[in-house]
């Protein structure tokens, strides 16, 4: 039996996790490191946020050009010259001499990061039989979620301790590592490329002619934005609002990070049951899930309550977010799938955005809660409308039916 169908863990999926889970360290432990970075390179706070900045517009527009740029090369090498770009940026990162170079390596790291997810979700979709493909994703983007609860606290601590390079030293082997595990582990050409369109770059950017794969990704940057939105101002809502000491923050986007984890694995096991019933029970519960968070913060019992739950149906978006543009561009799912990683970092992008202009208008440290609330409640509103647009020229899918027990 081949390991397509093999109901065991493929082992690709977990090299594809172990890759993920360096891209997810490299993104987010920066955030702990920041204050060391900018005292050694000698430059303000707002000048070092670029390397923050900077990474997530870099991952917009690489999750797009370069997978557009590789889309005619078979999908296991890619992946293996995707992950010596990882290396190579957090090896300029841990060596970097001065604050130009650490941009450059964050710039670097930050092109393969999505990519790598968007040819990653392709590959892990292939590696398994068609009813656990959900599933499969979710296994891959389980190493973005153990970076946040175990990677970031532990490569802060590490930083700390032994200086900021040493983290970047450490995530360049992890990033060596899973390039070992990806050439070892990942099937060869006959397995990760079937399927693959004949056009090229031309049959994958014929996938875009469906109005269904543009909705996903407005359903994508709605959806996931306003998570992102909420959580991107939390540390001051925990301590101005909640009453929690700065010092219990981390310990506390700890239980975040379980929650990411854990929904995660249980949106991608719902969505292979149903996909589209799960992304609308997914993002209605998560807008209840923010209004009770904004009017609960004063709590800090049900904070704790309303940021795990936060995280897990934040989360439980992302594997049927990404199986639903990769079902309508199921002939050419690559670009399109890499364009759904990059709308994802669009989303993070509007959720900050707008949450930051709450609070300069004055209204306080929940009302990035409110917008998040706000936006996803507008995501929930456009994949209604796609369920009814679907209804209408495919009246005989799975998601007809849901419509109709929608409205």
């Amino acid at each position: 039996m081949s390991s397509v169908r093999h109901k065991s863990l493929p082992p690709g999926l977990i090299a594809l996790a172990i890759g993920a889970f360096g891209i997810g360290l490299t993104e987010f432990v920066i955030m702990g490191l920041l204050p060391e970075v900018a005292t050694d390179f000698a430059v303000t706070e707002p000048v070092a946020g670029w390397l923050i900045s900077g990474y997530a517009l870099s991952v917009a527009v690489g999750g797009v050009a370069l997978t557009a740029a590789v889309t005619r090369l078979p999908r296991k090498p890619v992946l293996l010259g995707l992950m010596v770009l990882f290396i190579i940026g957090n090896l300029l990162s841990a060596v970097a001499g001065d604050y130009a170079v650490m941009l450059a390596g964050r710039i670097v790291a930050a092109l393969c990061h999505g990519a790598f997810f968007g040819i990653g979700a392709v590959v892990a979709a292939g590696l398994v039989a068609p009813a656990r493909r959900a599933g499969a994703i979710a296994m891959m983007f389980a190493g973005l979620t153990i970076a946040n609860v175990l990677g970031v606290p532990f490569g802060t601590l590490l930083g700390q301790h032994f200086g900021w390079r040493s983290t970047f030293w450490a995530i360049t082997g992890i990033g060596v590592v899973a390039l070992i595990g990806l050439a070892l582990l990942v099937p060869g050409r006959g397995t990760v490329d079937a399927q693959r369109p004949a056009g090229g770059l031309r049959g994958e950017l014929r996938a875009f002619t469906h109005p269904q794969v543009w909705l996903s990704l407005v359903i994508t940057i709605l959806g996931f934005g306003g998570m992102f939105g909420a959580f991107t101002y939390i540390a001051y809502t925990l301590t101005e609002v909640s009453g929690f000491a700065t010092s219990t923050v981390p310990w506390l986007l700890v239980l975040f990070g379980v929650g990411l984890f854990v929904g995660n694995l249980l949106g991608g096991r719902a969505a292979d049951v149903s996909l589209s019933r799960t992304l609308v029970t997914v993002l209605g519960v998560l807008t209840v899930v923010l209004v009770g968070f904004a009017l609960t913060a004063t709590s800090p019992v049900l904070t704790i309550v309303a940021l795990v739950l936060m995280g897990a149906f934040g989360f439980a978006t992302v594997p049927p977010l990404q199986m639903r543009i990769m079902r309508y561009a199921h002939e050419a799912p690559t670009l399109a799938s890499g364009a759904n990683i990059a709308a994802f970092n669009l989303g993070n992008a509007l959720g900050a955005w707008v949450g930051g202009v709450t609070i300069a208008a004055g209204l306080g440290y929940t009302a990035p809660i409110w917008a998040g609330a706000g936006i996803t409640l507008a995501g929930l509103v456009v994949l209604l409308g796609a369920l009814r647009l679907a209804h209408r020229s495919e009246p005989a899918t799975a998601d007809a039916e849901l419509v109709r027990t929608a409205a």
